[in-house]
């Protein structure tokens, strides 16, 4: 393999775009091909074909805390290959995903103790609003079909997540394919009072009553349920007001709607807590999650449920399947194995207080850049952060991609959607690697917005 690699020229696929890569500008990568060929990765960098080091400032995608190539990891993947490799998850189990599900389920909050593997974000999150409906479905209330979604959330690309998802771009070119008896709260993002917020703005936590303002339009017995991530990821880590959580919490109970939180990027330590809503002390009824539960290193995701919502499934004759979803690669025990490498290592190396403790760093380091003319905002919480970057006045939203190439050169990779720059460094980042990350995108700033 190593041999046909060496004779493989990259650049020239990319060049005729054999290869169609995922949200990308892929006319844009055809032309400096190049500098987009990541080679190999360790620790807290990508390495380049050309043998340039990146700093990994965004885990991946929110999905390798621990870096790349930890050896105790790519054991459990041998070991687990060599002893095994597949195992369906119809009607059968296997130790090692079934001791992962009872893992997570003690690292959640009171309550929910069920879990349902899926293979991605976007598969937990389909699962979850099946599991939502199948649950009214039981209990006698179908007609709460209703989902309630956010403006600018982000909830994966499969029909039933980009519906209830809120970013433009990401749905009209699909307005035709989505879900019935969807609606959006309001985002909680106010520039003109939460600007250059540290942690979770003062200001906002009365935008959850936009949720009451749904259940009158709809009617609450209509709504199966409001799903929204704690933190806003993908749309720039727009960070919840004090006592928004608290209260979506407080209405979704009084009207029997169940709460989704979609911690498929804050899930697994991101927050300085297991999950983001044993940071803010609220608990949903269901939490997706994915990404870092592997490092990123084999695709797994699910829904941890609360034993009512559980319970309320095992009905009926015992014979029959009581949930009809699932994958073919649900639970798949080589993701098992790396999920229990990933989560000793987790907590042998209290990497999850570790994030917390470097929240203070990056806090520091990153609102050290409020003196900029050409930032327009910095927010921050857990340990992750984001920029925006005042607009161009003849094109808006078009800063990011410039900045992400001048980083290449720069030795970061960087997140980048339209104006707004998007951070979420390993755990594993020392303190003067997120200094350094930070005084380099203080010089690309200046250099892309003078």
């Amino acid at each position: 393999m190593a041999q046909l690699l060496n004779e493989f020229d990259c650049e020239r696929t990319l060049k005729n775009g054999t290869y169609w890569m995922p949200f990308t500008a892929n006319r844009r990568v055809k032309e400096h091909p190049a500098s987009r060929i990541i080679t190999s990765a360790k620790g807290a960098y990508y390495y380049t074909a050309e043998g340039k080091p990146l700093f990994d400032t965004l885990s991946g995608l929110w999905c390798t805390p621990l870096g790349h190539g930890h050896p105790r990891i790519v054991e459990a993947l041998k070991t687990q290959a060599e002893t095994l490799d597949y195992c369906t998850a119809f009607q059968m189990a296997n130790p090692v995903t079934v001791r992962l599900a009872e893992r997570i389920a003690g690292m959640a909050p009171n309550g929910l103790d069920h879990v349902f593997f899926a293979n991605s974000g976007s598969e937990a999150v389909d699962t979850a609003l099946k599991i939502a409906l199948g649950y009214h479905r039981l209990r006698g209330e179908g007609g709460r079909f209703r989902m309630i979604g956010r403006e600018r959330g982000y909830h994966g690309v499969g029909f039933g997540g980009m519906s209830v998802g809120g970013i433009v771009p990401n749905r009209k070119m699909f307005a035709n394919g989505m879900m019935n008896g969807v609606d959006h709260l309001r985002h909680t993002y106010d520039s003109a009072h939460m600007a250059f917020s540290k942690g979770q703005p003062a200001w906002g936590g009365e935008y959850a009553e936009d949720l009451e303002r749904l259940i009158g339009l709809h009617d609450a017995s209509t709504i199966a349920a409001v799903i929204v991530e704690p933190v806003q990821g993908s749309t720039g880590v727009l960070v919840p007001p004090v006592g928004y959580l608290q209260r979506l919490r407080e209405i979704c109970t009084k009207h029997g709607i169940l709460l989704i939180f979609d911690e498929v990027i804050t899930g697994f330590g991101r927050m300085g807590d297991n999950f983001a809503s044993q940071r803010f002390n609220v608990k949903p009824d269901m939490i997706t999650f994915a990404k870092a539960v592997t490092n990123g290193i084999v695709p797994m995701g699910g829904v941890i449920v609360s034993s009512d919502i559980y319970d309320t499934f095992m009905t009926g004759p015992k014979n029959a399947v009581e949930f009809a979803h699932g994958y073919t690669y649900s639970g798949h025990p080589l993701a098992a194995a790396v999920g229990h490498a990933v989560l000793d290592i987790m907590e042998e190396e209290s990497l999850i207080s570790r994030a917390r403790s470097l929240e203070i760093i990056l806090e520091e380091a990153i609102h050290s850049l409020a003196d900029l003319e050409g930032i327009k905002d910095i927010r921050n919480i857990g340990l992750t952060a984001a920029i925006d970057l005042v607009p161009a006045s003849d094109a808006p939203g078009a800063r990011g991609l410039p900045l992400f190439e001048l980083g290449l050169k720069n030795g970061l990779l960087l997140r980048c959607t339209g104006d707004t720059v998007s951070f979420g460094p390993p755990f594993i980042s020392t303190t003067e690697q997120l200094q350094d990350m930070v005084e380099t995108v203080r010089r690309l700033i200046v250099s892309v917005t003078q």
